[in-house]
C-alpha cells in the first residue's frame, strides 16, 4: 500500500499589502478530490499542518460560483464532512518525515502564502522529498511553499525545474492581484523556475523529474490521477 503525506496550511487569513487580512484556508476541491482519489486507490493518508492545527476550509471555495453550482458545492462539503475526523486529528508538521511516505502532496488556497511560504520545516521537508526522488505533488497556490527552501550554499533547490502554479493572470481575474504583497508566479520565476502557465482556470499539470505541479483547482483531479499512475 502506498502512503501519502498531505501537508496543509494552518492559516485562516492572508495578509494583504494594506495590512488587512483576507479570510482564507485550504481550497475545498484541492484537498477533497485528491484525498478521495488517493483513498479509492487504496493509499494510506497522513495529514500534517504546522503546529497540528486543524486546517480551515476557505468558505469561498464552497460557494456555488466557485464550484460550478450548488450540487457540486454540496458534494464537496459532504466529502469534507466525511473526513472531518481526519482533519481534526492532524499531526504536527515538525514530527513527520518525507522519507516515511511514498508521496508528498500540498493542496492550495491562498493560505500557504501566509504560513508555508516562510515555514523552514516545510522547506526542509520539500527539499528532502526533491533530493530523495519522492514524488511531490503541489497544487495551485501551494508552490508558495517552495519559497521557504534554501540550500546551505544559498541556492534554491527548485531552480531550473519546470513547474506551474496559480498564475498572475488568474490572480488578476480573481480580483486580488493588486491587493497582494506578492504573487506566486512572479516569485517562482524570480528564483529561477521554468514556469509553464496554461489557460486561465483550465487544467494544467507539469511534471519534471519527481516534481508534479498543478495550476489551479481545475487541475486537482488531473494532478492526483497523474500521481496515482506514476506511483502505481
Amino acid at each position: 500500500m502506498s502512503s501519502v503525506l498531505f501537508v496543509v496550511s494552518a492559516a485562516q487569513g492572508w495578509t494583504l499589502a494594506d495590512g488587512t487580512v483576507h479570510p482564507t484556508g485550504f481550497w475545498a476541491e484541492e484537498l477533497a478530490e485528491p484525498h478521495r482519489l488517493f483513498t479509492e486507490a487504496g493509499w494510506d493518508i497522513t495529514i500534517a499542518t504546522p503546529g497540528a492545527v486543524k486546517p480551515t476550509v476557505d468558505a469561498g471555495s464552497l460557494a456555488p460560483q466557485a464550484t460550478g453550482g450548488e450540487e457540486r458545492s454540496a458534494e464537496l462539503e459532504a466529502y469534507l464532512a466525511s473526513i472531518d475526523d481526519q482533519l481534526a486529528s492532524v499531526v504536527d508538521l515538525g514530527s513527520v518525515s518525507a522519507t516515511d511516505h511514498d508521496v508528498v502532496f500540498y493542496p492550495g488556497g491562498h493560505a500557504p502564502m501566509e504560513d508555508l511560504a516562510v515555514d523552514t520545516t516545510s522547506g526542509a521537508l520539500l527539499t528532502t522529498a526533491l533530493d530523495e526522488g519522492i514524488p511531490l505533488g503541489v497544487l495551485c497556490h501551494a508552490p508558495a511553499a517552495f519559497l521557504a527552501t534554501r540550500r546551505q550554499d544559498g541556492s534554491w533547490p527548485f531552480a531550473g525545474y519546470r513547474m506551474t502554479s496559480f498564475t498572475d493572470e488568474e490572480e488578476r481575474i480573481g480580483g486580488l492581484a493588486d491587493k497582494a504583497c506578492w504573487l506566486v508566479e512572479t516569485e517562482l520565476k524570480g528564483r529561477g523556475a521554468d514556469f509553464v502557465g496554461g489557460a486561465p482556470f483550465e487544467p494544467n499539470v507539469q511534471q519534471d523529474r519527481g516534481l508534479y505541479t498543478g495550476q489551479n483547482p481545475a487541475s486537482s483531479v488531473l494532478l492526483a490521477r497523474t500521481l496515482i499512475e506514476s506511483v502505481g
